[in-house]
């Protein structure tokens, strides 16, 4: 058994004496470990994030806001919160382009990890932290920006057997975390659909982002402001795992050392869209990253880097190739808006032949 109160010996000794445990509470037990011990960004970490690629990308979200600011008729106060703010890079630059326009919101981070938060109080020292949702503002609009915050939510999968579906679990087998079907078979998580489905399929869920999503949604409905989402995922509901590790720069498998790699799943932008429009805010997008931070003018902004120095143009010039090509992050990555009533429309989306709701 792990030494230790790693996350591997808390799993461990939970599935001895429970048994087998759901692959969502194996999830949250590995990232918060994860998260809560370490600094993962950069290279010298596990990955790295659009905003420690290029100031540019935070920059565009500072200036997308204050565009909507203005156009709302310059709301105060308002608030600018941001879950899972990694470094405080995105922050930090989103609140100095948006300073530039006259909006200085009051700075709050959503984050549980010490050793991030050391580095955010670098960047944003004025910012309020939070361990969770529930101290925000309570009066005011709100400006949320989550980039690469709901991958990293638990999920939950479904498996169809022979016998019905069953609820992925994990469980330990000759000093190994494994995922096998739960022993009882789960009530159908497509119970309502006509479609049929061969021995083998998998459904993911997320119930801890509908929660998180629900939350934020009602507090759109209630206090004003416009919500922006940035993650890799789907529009549409799809079938298959998208449960993927990595460590170092590399895929690993989720199961080989849970609490020491990135544990992650395809957001499902398709169930978000549909919370927020329960709570009757306006959903845009999503869009494909890459041409959303083009509409916002990226490449006129990566010109201007280049001629304040020239010294920096191939750097740059790979900063904006990797945030916006097809085959880098441009098109696996999605931005997806929530505004309240009667907030403007926000630039950067489509309007007048999107695709109907699903």
């Amino acid at each position: 058994m792990p030494d230790g109160d790693t996350a591997a010996h808390i799993l461990a000794v939970r599935i001895a004496q429970n048994g087998p445990i759901s692959l969502g509470e194996y999830m949250a037990v590995a990232n918060a470990h994860y998260y809560g011990s370490r600094d993962p960004l950069g290279e010298a970490g596990d990955f790295v994030t659009a905003p420690e690629i290029s100031q540019m990308f935070g920059e565009l979200i500072g200036i997308w806001l204050a565009d909507s600011w203005l156009r709302a008729g310059k709301p105060d106060p308002i608030h600018y919160v941001e879950l899972g703010p990694g470094r405080g890079t995105l922050a930090a630059d989103a609140r100095r382009a948006m300073a530039r326009f006259g909006l200085q919101p009051d700075m709050h981070l959503v984050e549980t990890s010490p050793a991030l938060k050391t580095k955010q109080a670098e960047l944003v020292p004025e910012a309020h932290w939070h361990e969770d949702l529930a101290n925000l503002p309570d009066t005011g609009p709100l400006f949320v920006v989550a980039n690469e915050f709901f991958d990293a939510l638990p999920i939950e999968q479904h498996v169809l057997t022979e016998h019905g579906w069953r609820q992925n679990m994990v469980a330990r087998d000759r000093n190994k975390f494994v995922a096998v079907p739960g022993k009882l078979i789960a009530e159908s998580p497509v119970a309502t659909s006509k479609k049929q489905f061969p021995a083998g399929t998998i459904l993911e869920s997320s119930p801890e982002s509908v929660r998180v999503l629900g939350e934020l949604s009602g507090r759109l409905a209630t206090q004003g402001g416009a919500m922006l989402i940035i993650d890799y995922g789907h529009d549409r509901p799809g079938t298959g795992s998208t449960l993927q590790a990595v460590k170092g720069h590399m895929p690993v498998s989720p199961f080989d050392s849970p609490g020491e790699s990135d544990l992650t799943a395809h957001v499902d932008f398709h169930v978000l869209a549909n919370i927020a429009r329960t709570r009757l805010l306006s959903v845009h997008g999503p869009a494909e990253q890459g041409q959303w931070l083009k509409s916002l003018g990226i490449e006129q902004r990566a010109r201007a880097l280049i001629d304040a120095r020239p010294d920096q143009k191939e750097a740059v010039e790979a900063a904006c190739h990797r945030l916006t090509h097809v085959d880098e992050m441009g098109r696996l990555f999605r931005v997806m808006a929530a505004t309240s009533m009667n907030w403007p429309d926000p630039e950067g989306f489509v309007y007048g032949n999107e695709p109907p709701a699903g």
